[in-house]
């Protein structure tokens, strides 16, 4: 079990805690949620290791399910289980199956207990932990939720054994954004591999959901530090958003890349960051994600999207930005103009 700081344990590849836990718990009944990929890729692992009945309620993959119709399709099956309040619910799955499998968890009767079961990076490293839950909604990335904590998160890097390659260097770009904002030693032992990939492992894994655990247990409902973690997705999130619509969209994580670079560069116009840790972050970012400029187009439109960020206040778009390699500030009010160099100097690298 890893020093966590929050209250609730994340557990690593310790089958027997899990179940113990689930004894513990007596539940009246168990459902596992998962998609057509974790079902096929993730589940069998699962049911050789977990020692409980369960049924299984499984919706479909992708960002696009994430939404209010498919809550429907969840609680539609709870009703038919006879899910009750006394149940649980495990979330099999990457960052959707996490926050829409919780958010049905915590919304239905009024909320059970539930787990949460990460099988991606992006999932391990960031969407499980800090109890961050909700659905997209009218084509704004998580605008409804709650927080809410699970009973455990569980990890098993097993599960990342079943990922393609597109899939691993998506989710590393959130170790990437940990280091930045807040550990300088981590991002010294990222960039002293030989290739990213040889940084997809357990200890690395660790390393980086101890500094978002580190940073949530200060700040639960993101008032104030917790912030720092959504350095890169005020831009990436509105990109990646924008992307849905287009012949290749984006993975989050290639998204989250493109807002590190440009978010970078406003900490630099601002005068936050030296020219080098600029230099520093665009050579890593671009070297592993390259340059997707196609999607920096339309900068009205992203614009738009930006303003609906939850961080915002007023007419004011807020973003976190990096102060130094392993420091970060928050609630930094950013412009059209500032947004449109950061885009000009991404383009020219």
């Amino acid at each position: 079990m890893s020093e966590d700081h929050l209250s609730y344990p994340i557990v690593y590849a310790e089958w027997d805690i899990l179940n113990n836990l689930v004894g513990d718990l007596s539940p009246s009944s168990i459902f596992v949620i998962v998609d057509e990929n974790t079902s096929r890729d993730c589940y069998p692992l699962f049911q050789s290791k977990f020692d409980h009945a369960h049924q299984c309620i499984q919706i479909s993959a992708g960002e696009q399910h994430k939404n209010l119709n498919t809550c429907e399709v969840v609680y539609d099956q709870l009703l038919q289980f006879g899910a009750d309040r006394h149940s649980l619910c495990i979330n099999l799955g990457g960052g959707v199956i996490g926050d829409l499998g919780g958010f049905c968890a915590s919304t239905f009767m009024r909320g059970f207990d539930f787990i949460q079961i990460p099988t991606t990076v992006l999932a391990q490293v960031d969407a499980s932990v800090g109890g961050k839950l909700g659905v997209d909604f009218q084509g704004v990335k998580n605008m409804v939720g709650l927080f809410n904590h699970p009973e455990m998160v569980f990890m098993d890097v097993d599960f990342l054994k079943t990922l393609p390659e597109n899939e691993l260097r998506s989710g590393y770009s959130e170790i990437i954004k940990h280091a930045i904002i807040y550990d300088h030693k981590l991002w010294q032992e990222l960039c002293s591999t030989e290739t990213w990939s040889d940084n997809i492992n357990q200890a690395i894994i660790q390393w980086s959901v101890d500094i978002k655990s580190r940073v949530v247990a200060q700040d639960f409902k993101e008032g104030g530090i917790r912030k720092i973690l959504n350095y890169g997705h005020t831009i990436g999130h509105a990109v990646e958003t924008l992307s849905f619509d287009m012949e290749m969209p984006l993975l989050h994580g290639e998204a989250i890349a493109i807002g590190m670079i440009c978010e970078a560069h406003i900490a630099w116009q601002f005068g936050l960051l030296e020219l080098s840790a600029l230099e520093g972050i665009t050579e890593y970012v671009i070297g592993i994600y390259g340059i997707q400029a196609e999607y920096l187009q339309d900068v009205s439109k992203i614009m738009d999207l930006m303003k609906h960020d939850k961080k915002n206040k007023g007419d004011q778009i807020l973003a976190s930005l990096p102060t130094q390699i392993g420091d970060c500030t928050f609630d930094k009010a950013i412009d059209q103009a500032l947004v449109e160099k950061a885009f000009l100097y991404y383009r020219n690298q």
